[in-house]
């Protein structure tokens, strides 16, 4: 974005922290897993430094009902644990327990232009046609988003496609601040985007990204679902009438099995191209019934798993807590620096 500087400071003098936030908007699907929860545990398992947060504001761009937000703030947390983040390896907590997160997002408020906000697609897509009517929170929520990351010098952000111009204005930001007030304050965080099913798409159709929204629960597979309901859907999955080919380009023209290939192999912890020397010349007769065995194998565990930690929500709660505590103990110190930088009066701490 042109008001930006173009001497953006070198990350690597940051120590290498990672940072993602999920909403709690209800509903973790394999999308979520695959795209997002499988790569965290395999990060936390590389020993690099990562925080894990469920976004609460950004929840509320829209109304929720608050006792279903909290319910679903638990329900997520309970996704990430059964998945494999372990809380006292990663942090983990929800967003609003920090009060960091608002208050750097105003400073960045005060960063980013308004034609950055209004290039952001995200907005367009949400607000729909009457835009008038949408909350400024869903407006300026990119903003607070750079917050979430930045609050923590976070040095990499994994995220789906549709995400990366989110970062991109996070980038943006942090190298105009930088530039405004002459420092390197700021990290210019990098993206990871990484693995075979970074986009899980609909089970009903293969053009669509597989969505909690959908009106049709046959679409995904949620990660509440039983061991039954899951081979169920990948056997009723839509698929075409040819046989699996040899050659991934073969798939591009075939949404469905290309869809299906990519989720095996994501499962499977292997590529396509893998998954195609295996099962070419076969149909999905024979492929769909292996796919819904797998996928029973790696998600009724994770699916068990948060039936059990929903059974104690205070549990839940004090892990939250606890992340909390040891997320401001790193952004606080960011934060007072950053109003510092700015030219704030800091006269007291905390």
């Amino acid at each position: 974005m042109n008001d930006a500087s173009p001497d953006a400071p070198r990350t690597t003098r940051f120590k290498t922290r990672i940072f993602s936030g999920i909403q709690p908007s209800g509903g973790l699907t394999l999308g979520n897993y695959l795209g997002a929860l499988k790569r965290f545990v395999e990060k936390q398992n590389e020993g690099i430094e990562a925080i894990y947060c469920l976004v609460d504001l950004h929840a509320i761009t829209v109304w929720q009902e608050p006792a279903k937000l909290r319910q679903q703030t638990r329900e997520a947390a309970a996704g990430f644990i059964a998945a494999g983040i372990d809380p006292e390896r990663s942090i983990l907590f929800n967003q609003s327990q920090v009060s960091a997160h608002a208050e750097l997002a105003w400073v960045f408020n005060c960063v980013a232009r308004v034609g950055w906000m209004n290039r952001m697609t995200q907005f367009k897509d949400k607000a729909g046609k009457d835009k008038e009517a949408a909350s400024l929170g869903l407006y300026a929520y990119p903003a607070l988003m750079a917050a979430d990351i930045l609050a923590y010098h976070a040095t990499h952000v994994p995220v789906g496609e549709d995400q990366r111009q989110h970062l991109e204005l996070t980038r943006d930001i942090a190298i105009k601040f930088n530039h405004d007030y002459g420092t390197d304050f700021f990290p210019v965080t990098e993206p990871l985007i990484e693995g075979v099913a970074t986009r899980v798409m609909s089970l009903r159709d293969g053009t669509k990204k597989m969505s909690k929204s959908d009106p049709s629960d046959m679409s995904r597979i949620n990660l509440t679902d039983n061991a039954d309901t899951i081979a169920q859907k990948f056997r009723k999955a839509k698929t075409d009438p040819e046989p699996l080919p040899q050659a991934i380009a073969a798939l591009e023209a075939r949404p469905e099995a290309k869809n299906l290939v990519n989720i095996y192999a994501a499962l499977a912890g292997t590529d396509p191209q893998t998954v195609l020397d295996e099962f070419a010349g076969q149909g999905f007769g024979a492929f769909k019934p292996k796919l819904a065995e797998l996928a029973v194998e790696v998600l009724a565990p994770i699916s068990a798993e948060m039936g059990r930690l929903m059974q104690d929500p205070a549990q839940i709660d004090a892990i939250l807590g606890r992340g909390a505590d040891r997320a401001k103990a790193i952004a606080q110190p960011i934060l007072d620096r950053c109003f510092e930088i700015v030219g704030m009066v800091r006269s007291r701490r905390g």
